[in-house]
């Protein structure tokens, strides 16, 4: 059992440096690296793995520093200084070091492993990365011209040993025929601008504590000793390999434990226009009398981040900064439930907008707002500094307006698309969040082009005032890459062309790893040899299966859903199949049963209706608004920091079953049926009960305690569609048809075999695997097994 005072990990040897201990160094040069010869850059890479730094190293170096900065009464000890070297890989580059694909059987649709194996260049558009900031204007990383196949990073205490390793470094890389597509340097800022980024605001401030790493407070177990407020989130949501936050667990490879994926950027920073924008602005508001008129440029400034220059937070000092108060310009003990309409601190400043804390308000105001620890799957560690000389108005040498200057951008996580891509999507270029505000919040006016926000404001009569207010963007991506910072035994492995393990493995809170199963085949094929389990993604329990390395990758559904005007059509039905932010279009044929893809994926946030919707559960169809008038109707089930909500939405018959959003989020609590339960995981119908006597009954199978059970519910016509509970929980089996199924994900009735001879069956998934069964009409509804555990993978739609 771990213990609170388990500081493992920094005695690691195979975790890099930078991952959780990181360099802290004044002086940063990045080189972009492309291979020309893969035998030689193996070579490369054998003399230069040596040279890594790992956790131990860095840590210890660190803490050290740190004693000596205490001794010397805050100033940099001059003895120790270190030059640390750090290596990250792109997908091309892993593959052009191991001579083979890091994803033999393709990366899982909707995962971070996607998003590494497409690049930020193909992703760029869904950032925000469009017109002057899409890839075509950028430096490095655009997908077009020089490829990157590696990242070497270089930190040093001084500028001297960077230059002297840096040099060092080009020299290695010639010997190997390696070029250098572009170089990146950055540096710390001088004299009072020490720890700003140029726009001049206090920066690095807010980064999470890492379990297992950083010492908990005794008194406050869940912050780190000695910075208060600064939540300790668990370090799988870091290191790979490492136990995630709840319900953050994803599929790794195995050459990817104790590895961390990377995103660098280039952020370039137009400082003067920046300012002139803000001044503008502030003149806008006092004209709309919204801002006292003591307000200041200063003032301003300070709500857009969320912080005062110093790092003071706004929401502990609302009229000025302090400046010379050290406590004050690292404080990190606050969250915003005291502030939910961003009267003090605005929804859309960059400090709500990229970490929002406790006080994250749902759209029902009914509902508590969700607290910190339900936002632990969203952190990144960022590990960036400035580049460029810091603007100076009066300079005729460096220093200029025009001179380039910006961030540094580097950020680890063990999820890019579930923590930097929905972070900035999702949270910064969403005008929409906080969700279901009106009027929007607005997008992050520090980072992006926000057209409009909301300036909220209380009037003289006490009544809130919103002030619209337009932004151009001021900060412009200039280069970007996705990279893998792999562990010191996977870099030894790549020197000798190979990738430490193959096989995919599964991870999550309390999992166990399960055996590969052997299952192939089309659904109606041969029944494979599943064998152990392992959890997935979504699941709970301890039954699945994993694919083998021959058989191909399954796509996990969490909710199949059937297009409401496309059921046994000249004997195909077609369902949306679901997984993550992501669903696809699939059909499935009467007799044989064959599949296929009838559209690939989309993001679920690209309908209207499913704004917000990280992650959809299930969905239940209300049974007597299907089709009328060409419309039908459901109730869509949703998790949010942990939370499970419903909302109800339309979608209309036709080619592009456009969809409405019907009614807002509320609570679980809504339904007298599901009082006491933690999350509904799917439903299944009552074959013979639905609509008799105006009333349709539900098995709704849900997860509460950590385990799977379910009840037994009915729901009547009308427009109340008043819900009752019939019978309460059961355990899971007293299903023998599940015998062995530790949480099911979702159902798929068999198109051509509902209620025929008065049985219907049903495809049941369950991670990563599905089996087949048959419910019976009439009383006791008696189920069966009809074909036992397969891989996902036999679908051809679902591979």
């Amino acid at each position: 059992m771990t213990t609170a005072t388990d500081l493992r990990l920094r005695e690691s040897d195979e975790i890099q440096g930078d991952i959780v201990a990181g360099f802290k160094k004044d002086n940063v040069t990045l080189l972009f690296l492309k291979f020309e010869d893969a035998a030689r850059a193996r070579d490369w890479l054998r003399r230069l793995a040596p040279q890594i730094a790992t956790t131990r190293q860095v840590a210890g170096f660190n803490a050290a520093f740190s004693e000596a900065r205490k001794s010397s009464g805050g100033d940099d000890p001059r003895t120790l200084r270190a030059t640390w070297l750090g290596l990250s890989l792109t997908y091309e580059g892993m593959r052009q070091l191991s001579a083979t694909d890091p994803f033999p059987q393709g990366a899982p649709p909707g995962t971070g492993l996607e998003a590494f194996k497409e690049g930020s260049a193909k992703r760029a558009g869904a950032l925000g990365d469009t017109g002057d900031n899409s890839p075509e204007n950028w430096l490095f990383g655009n997908g077009k011209s020089q490829p990157v196949h590696a990242v070497l990073t270089i930190a040093s205490d001084t500028e001297e040993d960077l230059r002297t390793t840096v040099e060092a470094q080009r020299e290695a890389a010639a010997t190997d025929r390696i070029v250098i597509v572009f170089q990146q340097n950055a540096q710390t800022l001088k004299g009072s601008r020490r720890g700003k980024e140029h726009f001049g605001f206090k920066d690095g401030i807010s980064e999470p504590g890492v379990r297992f790493f950083d010492q908990p407070d005794p008194n406050r177990p869940e912050e780190v000793q000695g910075h208060p407020g600064t939540r300790i989130v668990p370090a799988g949501e870091f290191v790979v390999g490492e136990q995630p936050a709840p319900g953050s667990a994803t599929e790794f490879p195995e050459w990817a434990r104790n590895g961390s994926f990377q995103v660098v950027r280039r952020l370039s920073q137009d400082v003067p226009g920046w300012w002139a924008q803000v001044s503008v602005k502030l003149k806008e508001l006092k004209q709309a009398k919204a801002v006292p008129e003591s307000a200041t440029a200063e003032w301003l400034a300070a709500r857009l981040v969320g912080r005062w220059r110093s790092g003071a937070p706004v929401c502990k000092h609302q009229d000025r900064d302090v400046p010379n108060d050290p406590a004050a310009s690292s404080d990190n003990d606050f969250d915003f439930r005291d502030d939910l309409e961003g009267l003090a601190t605005p929804l859309f400043s960059h400090l709500r907008k990229t970490s929002p804390r406790a006080g994250l308000q749902a759209p029902d105001p009914s509902v508590p707002p969700l607290d910190a620890r339900d936002l632990d799957g969203r952190r990144i560690i960022r590990r960036g500094a400035p580049y460029g000389y810091p603007f100076d108005p009066a300079s005729e040498g460096p220093g200029g307006p025009d001179d380039p200057r910006g961030l540094l951008f580097v950020c680890y996580q063990a999820d890019i698309a579930r923590q930097f891509e929905f972070i900035q999507a999702d949270w910064m270029d969403q005008p929409d969040f906080p969700p279901g505000r009106n009027p929007e919040p607005g997008k992050d006016p520090v980072t992006q082009q926000a057209d409009q926000v909301d300036f909220e404001s209380r009037g003289s009569d006490g009544a809130v005032r919103h002030t619209p207010l337009s932004f151009q963007q001021f900060v412009q991506t200039q280069g970007s890459v996705y990279a893998f910072a792999p562990s010191i035994s996977t870099l030894k492995a790549l020197c000798d062309g190979r990738l430490t393990g193959q096989g995919q493995q599964g991870q999550n809170q309390g999992s166990t790893q399960g055996q590969q199963g052997q299952n192939q085949g089309s659904p109606q094929g041969q029944q494979g040899q599943n064998q152990g389990g392992t959890q997935t993604q979504y699941q709970q329990g301890q039954q699945g299966g994993q694919t083998s390395p021959q058989s191909g990758r399954a796509y996990p559904c969490d909710e199949i859903v059937a297009v409401p005007d496309r059921w046994r059509r000249g004997g195909q039905s077609e369902f949306w199949v679901c997984h993550g932010d992501r669903y696809r279009k699939i059909s499935v044929s009467d007799g044989t049963g064959a599949d296929r893809v009838v559209k690939g994926d989309g993001r679920l946030s690209g309908h209207p209706c499913l704004q917000g919707i990280a992650r959809l559960d299930c969905v239940l169809p209300m049974p007597d608004l299907q089709n009328p008038g060409g419309k039908s109707w459901y109730w869509v089930f949703h998790s949010s920091g942990g939370r499970q909500q419903y909302r109800a939405v339309s979608l209309t018959c036709g080619s592009t079953h456009a969809g409405t959003l019907e009614r807002p989020d509320r609570d679980l609590t809504s339904w007298g049926s599901l009082k006491g339960v933690g999350q509904v995981d799917c439903f299944l119908p009552v074959p013979d009960q639905q609509r008799v006597r105006g009333k349709s009954w539900y098995w709704v199978f849900h997860t509460t305690g950590g385990r799977q059970q379910y009840r037994l519910i009915s729901v009547a016509d009308g427009a109340a569609h008043t819900d009752v509970l019939e019978r309460t929980d059961r355990e899971l089996s007293q299903w023998g048809s599940l015998n062995g199924v530790g949480k099911v994900d979702c159902f798929l009735p068999v198109p051509d075999q509902q209620r025929v001879g008065g049985k219907s069956e049903y495809w049941v998934f369950h991670g990563d695997t599905y089996r087949r069964i048959s419910v019976a009409d009439g009383s006791g509804h008696p189920d069966r097994l009809v074909g036992g555990d397969r891989s996902c993978s036999g679908w051809n739609s679902l591979s």
